[in-house]
């Protein structure tokens, strides 16, 4: 299908397709969520939106929200154990989750089924535990490729992280799943959920296996511990900033992934100007979500602020001599004392994290990064902030006292 990295497999989805087509029965297609924070952002939707093509085509979408793995924590791409969060967290998240993903999907009940995966997952016992875990190999484990890194540098790996792809392989057990979609970090685990429904006697699932999304940053996947996300939620004139200051490179990533656009009108409009590109691709991710006006007034309200000729402004940053150590300081704090109490320290980090400050000509990504405080250098640092417009972008020159 389009958009997909992987499929697995081509010739099981289009039987699959065609049968369904012949008797009339809609596919059962599994999205699973984990709701490990309160908000969506734009990376979520890559995967929602192509539910929704789904549900477009007649067929049945249904949402997991993982309310019981939340509380196991998925090690997928990280380096060392997650936090597990409370029952009370993960029931709040959960809630947000829907009212977001409802922007995207058609709700109907006869398109969408919302499940929670401790439906089941909650009522096993022990021995239940035992039965599945006795379908894996540790060795079918640490072929994942998280694991075995982890396991070949002596990293800790907690036993009950080993559990995660086998109780996702056992939602769509559960619910009878036809098709499954994930991310590229969700391959294994969505490969275990087509072995277990095998051993259950079920079809077992076609694994739809999309990319991830990167950030504002240009470099990582967006991912709201790094500060270089767009969520659902933000408003329409911080949703066309952000947007606004995506490096270039990401525009076909963007277009492509986020965007009906037609491939050869994002191709020629990118050809001709990339900052038109820009403001068109804004345009058109934030109208999903706010509609057409909103985001036509937003357009208007940044180009009036921060348009051709509107960031000049240049200021005079004080960096006091018990700031310096070494004689630098990090990049973070260079960027919190330029926004003169707009930011909070924390805010502050995840701004450089995201791409929002470049010192001396080069950008500086990581917020303990120590810059040169001498009198008279100059930086440049700013970007939208949820709710507000920070000054931005604005060159900064340093002086000491």
């Amino acid at each position: 299908m389009d958009g997909c990295v992987q499929v697995y497999t081509p010739e099981e989805l289009e039987a699959r397709l065609t049968a369904a087509r012949k008797s009339g029965k809609p596919l059962r297609i599994k999205l699973g969520m984990d709701p490990t924070a309160p908000d969506i952002h734009l990376g979520h939707t890559v995967q929602l939106r192509k539910l929704r093509q789904f549900q477009d085509l007649g067929h049945k979408a249904v949402l997991i929200i993982g309310d019981f793995t939340a509380r196991i924590g998925d090690p997928t791409g990280r380096s060392k154990t997650r936090p597990v969060l409370t029952e009370s967290d993960v029931d709040e998240n959960a809630q947000t989750y829907l009212d977001q993903a409802g922007r995207i999907l058609d709700t109907s009940p006869e398109k969408l089924e919302i499940r929670r995966n401790s439906e089941w997952l909650a009522a096993m016992r022990f021995d239940d535990v035992i039965r599945l875990t006795a379908q894996m190999t540790v060795g079918q484990m640490l072929k994942r490729d998280d694991f075995r890194k982890r396991f070949e540098s002596e990293t800790p790996i907690s036993l009950h992280e080993l559990l995660y792809p086998l109780v996702q392989g056992w939602d769509s057990v559960n619910i009878a799943s036809d098709v499954e979609i994930g991310g590229t970090d969700q391959t294994y685990n969505n490969l275990v959920g087509r072995d277990l429904q095998g051993g259950a006697g079920q079809s077992p699932q076609i694994v739809l296996i999309l990319p991830l999304l990167r950030g504002l940053d240009g470099t990582n996947k967006m991912s709201k511990s790094l500060g270089n996300t767009i969520a659902v939620l933000d408003t329409p004139l911080d949703m066309f900033g952000k947007t606004m200051s995506i490096p270039d490179e990401l525009l076909p990533e963007w277009f492509g992934l986020l965007t009906e656009v037609p491939d050869t009108d994002w191709q020629s409009r990118i050809a001709e100007h990339p900052m038109k590109a820009k403001d068109y691709l804004a345009r058109q991710i934030g109208q999903r979500y706010h509609g057409v006006e909103a985001m036509e007034q937003a357009a208007a309200n940044w180009h009036a602020h921060f348009g051709k000729g509107k960031n000049a402004e240049e200021i005079a940053v004080r960096v006091a001599d018990e700031e310096i150590e070494d004689g630098g300081l990090p990049a973070w704090k260079l960027f919190w004392l330029a926004h003169a109490g707009a930011l909070s320290r924390s805010e502050a980090r995840r701004m450089v994290q995201g791409g929002a400050f470049e010192f001396d000509g080069q950008k500086i990504t990581d917020p303990n990064t120590s810059v040169d405080a001498r009198a008279g250098v100059r930086f440049k640092a700013g970007r939208h902030r949820s709710g507000e417009l920070i000054k931005q972008p604005f060159v900064g020159v340093v002086t000491r006292g």
